[in-house]
C-alpha cells in the first residue's frame, strides 16, 4: 500500500509520527478539508500530468485551478492529466492518495506558487484517508521538488 511507502520514507526523515489518518475519506479537497476541519484552500492537492519525458506532479492549493496558458508557457505543451490507471502505474500512488512523497523514480515534482500564501498546508500521504501538516519549507524538503512554478489561476 502506498501509505506504507510514504510512512517508511517519513520514518527515515523522523516525521512519520506526524502522519494523520482518518476514519473518513480525504480523497478530494472538500473531503480532506472536512476531515481536517480546515479551509479547502489549505489542502495541497497533487495533480499528475504527462510530458514528453515522463510523468510530473504539480502540487497546488486546494482552491487553485490549472491555467492552460500558464501551464503551456512553463512546460511547453498543453496540460494532459494522467488517467487513473496511469497515475498508479507511473506515480506509485492511487487517485485520492497521490502525494509528492515516495513517488516512483523519475517523477519530477513542481510546487505551485498558490501554496506560498499559507504557513502550513496539508498534502496527502499515499492513501485516501491520510494527510500531513507541513510548512512550505518542509514541503520543499520532503518532496524533493524541482522548482516553484506559476501554472494555476482562480486562487488570487
Amino acid at each position: 500500500m502506498a501509505i506504507e511507502k510514504v510512512r517508511a520514507y517519513f520514518e527515515k526523515l523522523g516525521v512519520a509520527d506526524r502522519i494523520l489518518e482518518f476514519d473518513v475519506s480525504s480523497a478530494t479537497v472538500e473531503l480532506a478539508a472536512q476531515a481536517l476541519n480546515c479551509e479547502p484552500c489549505r489542502i495541497a492537492k497533487t495533480l499528475s500530468f504527462m510530458l514528453d519525458d515522463g510523468a510530473i506532479l504539480v502540487v497546488a492549493a486546494g482552491d487553485a485551478k490549472v491555467d492552460n496558458t500558464k501551464y503551456k508557457a512553463e512546460f511547453g505543451k498543453k496540460a494532459k492529466m494522467l488517467t487513473p490507471d496511469e497515475v498508479e502505474q507511473l506515480i506509485g500512488h492511487a487517485i485520492g492518495g497521490v502525494c509528492p512523497f515516495a513517488v516512483n523514480d523519475g517523477v519530477k515534482v513542481y510546487l505551485d506558487v498558490s501554496l506560498k500564501r499559507f504557513e502550513t498546508v496539508f498534502p496527502a500521504c499515499g492513501s485516501s484517508n491520510s494527510a500531513i501538516e507541513l510548512t512550505t519549507e518542509e514541503l520543499e524538503k520532503y518532496s524533493g521538488f524541482t522548482k516553484w512554478v506559476d501554472v494555476c489561476k482562480a486562487w488570487e
